[in-house]
């Protein structure tokens, strides 16, 4: 244990609500950069099962740069992102440990878990079509949105968000870059309005005769139909139909995700700790609440989504690991501002 004095003056100067005895041995310190409102049904069953408490900070923005502040005396242990490019982001910063668990590989497949071992998906969220309920229309490639038909009808969020340049790379990764450069200034010419707004926006965009179609994530879906009968958001979502997209030219025909996932932090005092909550975090159970809280996919196979997910029709992930498709981000970055998309 280190020393309290360092401690106090550590935390302090982080801003950090954990007591003394959060370094014990009982107790596990997340910090998360989603609300953790979303996983504490999940974190209070696991302190049901193993006595081990789990502490969660929330850290909407720098939590990279908080990490790499407090360096050796972090009181973090588990580190929680949302996109497989801020996972990645913690490996590059060198604030992340390998962890070797054969309950973690053999519940979650390879392409949704970093090679080396740094990082490891909890959950899936798929880049979905939303679609007109009235449009003739059952199947789609994610090329088709720069099809000329739909010139004027096409809406989306910023292309710089790390959810379309998530997808961007993984046409690159597919198309090459030349096609898929080709590809975004064909969406740019479809767009009904400039891309902004957030996913959310898209089904409220296509209700109000904006648009036709619009990419977005599955699970701002199952939050819209499942809001308040006579709210907006519920109105949006059933304006629309979910179809799972693929990619033209894949063998396998997969969808694209991303991820929500954890990795433990480098100076982790609790790493035995981190890496059972890990191991909760992708077992049956937890999966199961995983896709019941939070209308996500889960990663482990055999667990079923939530009934308003399932309605989408079986998923079937695209198989190229997310570590290959981030090879790319950047590319995609760069790829956006070229051609304008967000002007």
């Amino acid at each position: 244990m280190k020393p309290f004095s360092a401690l106090t003056q550590a935390l302090a100067c982080a801003g950090v609500l954990f007591s003394a005895q959060a370094y014990a041995a009982g107790e596990v310190n997340i910090y998360t950069t989603r609300e953790p409102k979303l996983i504490q049904p999940i974190l209070e069953n696991f302190t049901k099962e193993t006595g081990i408490k789990a502490n969660t900070v929330f850290v909407k923005d720098g939590l990279i740069e908080r990490v790499k502040s407090e360096g050796e005396r972090s009181p973090a242990d588990l580190l929680m992102m949302v996109d497989y490019g801020n996972l990645i982001d913690l490996v590059n910063a060198g604030v992340t440990q390998p962890v070797q668990s054969d309950t973690l590989e053999s519940a979650i497949p390879a392409s949704l878990r970093d090679p080396g071992h740094q990082w490891y998906a909890l959950s899936t969220r798929a880049r979905v079509l939303y679609a007109a309920k009235d449009l003739n229309l059952d199947k789609f490639t994610y090329e088709e949105l720069a099809d000329p038909k739909w010139k004027g009808k096409v809406c989306i969020r910023s292309g710089q968000h790390p959810y379309n340049t998530s997808l961007f790379a993984a046409v690159i990764a597919h198309d090459g870059a030349e096609k898929a450069q080709a590809w975004l200034e064909g969406v740019k010419v479809n767009l009904g309005r400039k891309a902004a707004g957030g996913d959310r926006d898209v089904a409220k965009d296509i209700l109000g005769g904006i648009c036709d179609i619009g990419i977005a994530n599955s699970y701002y879906v199952g939050q819209m139909l499942n809001a308040a009968p006579d709210s907006d958001q519920r109105k949006w979502g059933e304006a629309i139909k979910v179809i799972l997209p693929t990619f033209a030219n894949s063998k396998d025909g997969g969808t694209h995700v991303n991820v929500s996932g954890a990795a433990v932090a480098k100076y982790s005092t609790n790493k035995d700790n981190a890496v059972k909550l890990l191991e909760y975090l992708a077992s049956e159970k937890a999966q199961g609440l995983y896709a019941s809280a939070n209308y996500e996919y889960p990663v482990r196979a055999g667990i079923k989504p939530d009934a308003t997910v399932a309605s989408f029709g079986a998923l079937k992930a695209d198989t190229l690991p997310l570590a290959d498709i981030a090879k790319y981000r950047k590319q995609a970055s760069e790829l956006v501002d070229k051609v304008g998309f967000d002007q």
